[in-house]
This record gives C-alpha cells, sequence and structure tokens, in this order.
C-alpha cells in the first residue's frame, strides 16, 4: 500500500459529518472556503452555519472557564482543550489544583498529538472531542481486550519472542496504556500517527493490536537482548522514531493478513 494510498484521519472525519468528496485540507476552515478545489461537498450550504457555531460554543466554554479562573491566556493551549471537554462532559473538577486523573493524562497527551497536526484551535478541540468520545463510547469494551489480543498475535507472528516476555514477567509490564489507551500518541511521530488514527476513526481499534506488534517484531533484536521487564518496557516507551513508517506499513499489512479487509472492524 502505497503512501499516497493512506488516508489522513481528518479526511475520515470530515467525511463522517457529512464533507465527501474532496481532497484532504489541514485546516477544515480551509477547506470550507476553498472552492477551486473544483468539487463542492454536499449540504454547502450549511458549512458556514455549522463552523459558526462551533466558533460560538467554542467560545463561550473558553469564556466560561475564564471567567471561573480555570484557564487564563497563559494556559497551555492542550490544557484548555481538556478544562473545555470537561466543561461540557460535567467532569470539570471544583478546582484546578485538584490532580488529574488518568483519562485527563490520555484526553491530553490526544490532544497534544493532534495538535500537531490541525492549524485552527477550534478545530483541533471539536476534532479531538470527537476522536476521545469514539474511544469512550463506540469502543469501551474493545480497548480493555486488546493486551489479550496483543499476545494472541504476537504468539502466531513470533512464539519465541513471547516467550522470551513472559519468561522476563515482562507481559503485564508492557506500555499498554500508551499504546490502546493514548493511540500511540507520545510514541510515533505525527506522519505515522495519523495513518493509524485513519483506521481507528474509520472503524476498527484492532489496528492498535498490529501497531504494538510490529513494535515488537521490529526491535525483536533488542528486546531479546534485554532481560528485565523494566528495561523492555521503558525501551518500548521510548522505541526510534526513524522506523515508525515502516513500523506503521508493516502493521497495516499485519492488518490485513490476520482480519482481511476489515473495514468497520472493532
Amino acid at each position: 500500500m502505497t503512501e499516497d494510498s493512506q488516508r489522513n484521519f481528518r479526511s475520515v472525519y470530515y467525511e463522517k459529518v457529512g464533507f465527501r468528496g474532496v481532497e484532504e485540507k489541514k485546516s477544515l476552515e480551509i477547506l470550507l472556503k476553498d472552492d477551486r478545489l473544483g468539487i463542492l461537498p454536499p449540504h454547502h450550504e450549511s458549512h458556514t452555519q455549522v463552523m459558526m457555531y462551533r466558533k460560538g460554543q467554542y467560545s463561550d466554554v473558553l469564556h466560561a472557564l475564564k471567567v471561573v479562573r480555570f484557564v487564563s491566556d497563559a494556559t497551555p493551549q492542550v490544557e484548555v482543550y481538556l478544562r473545555m471537554y470537561q466543561l461540557e462532559s460535567g467532569k470539570l473538577p471544583r478546582s484546578p489544583s485538584f490532580p488529574l486523573k488518568p483519562e485527563d493524562e490520555v484526553f491530553l497527551a490526544i490532544a497534544k498529538a493532534m495538535e500537531e497536526m490541525v492549524e485552527d484551535s477550534v478545530d483541533c478541540y471539536w476534532i479531538t472531542r470527537c476522536f476521545v468520545n469514539q474511544l469512550n463510547n463506540k469502543y469501551r469494551d474493545s480497548l480493555p481486550q486488546l493486551p489479550k489480543a496483543f499476545e494472541q498475535y504476537l504468539n502466531l507472528e513470533d512464539s519465541r519472542l513471547l516467550s522470551h516476555l513472559k519468561m522476563c514477567s515482562a507481559m503485564s509490564r508492557l506500555p499498554y496504556d500508551l499504546w490502546f489507551k493514548r493511540c500511540f500518541a507520545g510514541c510515533l511521530p505525527e506522519s505515522s500517527l495519523q495513518r493509524v488514527w485513519d483506521k481507528v476513526v474509520s472503524g476498527s481499534c484492532k489496528i492498535l493490536v498490529f501497531v504494538a506488534v510490529e513494535i515488537l517484531l521490529t526491535f525483536k533484536l533488542k528486546v531479546m537482548a534485554l532481560n528485565n521487564s523494566e528495561k523492555i518496557t521503558k525501551f518500548l516507551e521510548n522505541i526510534p522514531q526513524d522506523s515508525s513508517d515502516a513500523i506503521v506499513s508493516k502493521a497495516i499489512d499485519l492488518w490485513h493478513k490476520h482480519c482481511g479487509t476489515p473495514v468497520h472492524s472493532a
């Protein structure tokens, strides 16, 4: 599968909300304004109204957070997104000084990665919000099953490597949260992450399993040379970035090998 055939996850998101038949643009605002594409998406007349509504809601929520002094102009943007999401979902803590929950850390990691992909802050918040909601709702029952699936497919691909991980008591200490809850945000660079998130948004979180398996296969020699679970986990949390694109390409091949052509397989 060539790089050109890899559809950016933003394109899939735009299609899901009705913006079909257009080429990918970095900003949704640019997408809606640029008539030079030569192809107008359906319901074009509603785009401006929808964007005005979303920008207005974004401004209102941001203003409310500033009034209650949860955020200020100095607050990092990803933290602003988190507080906005908490307020809209009814989970805003009583004080900004309260420690973050694990789910908040997941949101921040995803928002930080998304910020590198989406230029406009309003677009970035809305796409992050929808992505996280998909993880929390559609994949709520599937995500906890991924570590078991990971072990199953790793055994099929390299049982000796799996045996080594078990011998080192590393299986229970692998970075599953980084892989399956954060969807590799903070692990893979933007170019590779987009291709993985494309599959997640399209309807399958199982791609995450095959990325994890391929990471182990790619760095097999390094992992086999480590006989301590802590060292193995530390290495896997900070894998070299220069192999990421190849890892994702091979992971997609594994995905098709074991699941056929799973368009909407969770």
